[in-house]
């Protein structure tokens, strides 16, 4: 599954890498990719969507409804 998510408070490299890591944690074979100009965070993932949105919030980057 391919999530496309909207992240505000991503800024810079640094926030992209966490978030990044942050996804990896739940699910190790997540490909992410992360734009702090687009704010943009794309997950092709096998974990679930509510998961996914939980691991960002917990990492201080909650997704934009």
């Amino acid at each position: 599954m391919t999530l496309q998510l909207t992240v505000p408070n991503m800024a810079c490299s640094v926030c992209a890498s966490t978030i990044t890591k942050a996804l990896q944690a739940v699910d190790a074979n997540a490909s992410v990719q992360a734009d702090p100009t687009t704010k943009l965070v794309s997950v092709e993932t096998q974990a679930s969507e509510t998961v996914i949105k939980e691991a960002l919030a917990a990492a201080g980057y909650p997704v934009a409804n």
